[in-house]
């Protein structure tokens, strides 16, 4: 759905260009929640918005399915904008107009006449984020959480097939933030959107993400699917975000269990192996004593997964790992 091809942003500050993002190729599948995290500075909102050209690429080309968007000319840009949606961190509604007008708006400049025709689509999106019996207020009757609905309501308005969320639940409460995060769960699954979301929180990715890509100092440095990338961080960066959603993940917090004996694992679970009874039988076929140490047991997105951090100790302890991954665990060995 969408594709960067050696894309790359400057910006000229007193003279000089002063690179956002460095050198990246990059797609997003149809379908698919695609997540963008970073630190702040690190050019997510660069990237979201080079997908529209609200940010031209320095370099590079930049496709929306078949169309190639940094070829474009003006009034075949603003077509093609009308296919992607967005929603901002900020909401950006117009305070002098109430719900319903703010919903309307996009179909309004898209040409629309036939207000009967508005009217109803509205009444139809304000339904689906459970907004009906708010259309006449004002933005500022409402809550943040409601004020976000309204965003999502708007940028559905003229049947998008891209949805861009630019730290769409940053200024939200966490019990407002997850209740935003199912809405925009339940409309890629029912309408199909592709939905590209920026944020700075991994617990955002891991509940709506099927993939991801950190950013660092403009750079891609690491990217693959959500599971794997918060299962098995591999890059500095990606290793900080996971603690600050798993702080049991942190460095230094298993230095309390050092002088327990054994060797010290980290065993990863997925799906059916989340429920499955495989370490008490493999402890019971090979003889080794385990001690738990840590653990949880969640999901991400929909897929239910588990990690315990345990100290397993016996004489056929290679022989109790070698079972437990041809179980379907992943194992592995922390130091010390």
């Amino acid at each position: 759905m969408i594709r960067f091809a050696d894309v790359h942003k400057s910006y000229r500050v007193d003279g000089r260009d002063i690179p956002a993002l460095l050198p990246f190729s990059l797609d997003i599948a149809d379908g698919e929640v695609f997540g963008i995290i970073g630190l702040s500075g690190a050019g997510k909102s660069t990237l979201i918005r080079l997908i529209n050209l609200l940010e031209r690429p320095s370099g590079g080309r930049i496709f929306v399915g078949d169309t190639e968007m940094t070829a474009l000319d003006e009034p075949a840009l603003r077509a093609q904008r009308r296919r992607i949606g967005m929603i901002f961190q900020h909401f950006n509604l117009l305070a002098s107009q109430t719900v319903a007008d703010n919903v309307a708006f996009p179909l309004r400049l898209a040409g629309e006449r036939d207000e009967a025709a508005i009217r109803a689509r509205v009444d139809e999106l304000l339904a689906r984020v459970g907004l009906s019996a708010h259309a006449g207020k004002y933005p500022s009757q409402l809550s943040g959480g409601q004020k976000q609905r309204v965003g999502i309501a708007r940028a559905l308005a003229n049947r998008p097939s891209i949805l861009l969320c630019d730290e769409a639940t940053s200024a939200l409460d966490p019990q407002t933030t997850a209740s935003v995060l199912e809405l925009l769960a339940g409309i890629n699954r029912e309408l199909k959107l592709t939905i590209v979301l920026i944020t700075h929180e991994m617990d955002v990715v891991r509940r709506v993400c099927d993939r991801v890509a950190v950013l660092d100092a403009g750079a891609i440095v690491e990217r693959g699917t959500v599971t794997d990338v918060f299962l098995h961080p591999q890059h500095p960066t990606t290793k900080r975000f996971v603690e600050e959603a798993l702080p049991e993940e942190a460095a230094g917090a298993l230095a309390p269990f050092a002088r327990i004996p054994g060797r010290l694992l980290r065993l990863s679970f997925r799906g059916d192996a989340t429920t499955s009874p495989a370490l008490a039988r493999v402890a019971r076929e090979t003889g080794v004593e385990f001690n738990i140490l840590a653990g949880r047991i969640d999901r991400i997105k929909d897929l239910p997964y588990g990690q315990l951090t345990l100290a397993m100790q016996g004489e056929r302890v290679d022989a109790a790992l070698t079972a437990l991954r041809e179980a379907g665990i992943e194992i592995e060995e922390l130091p010390r």
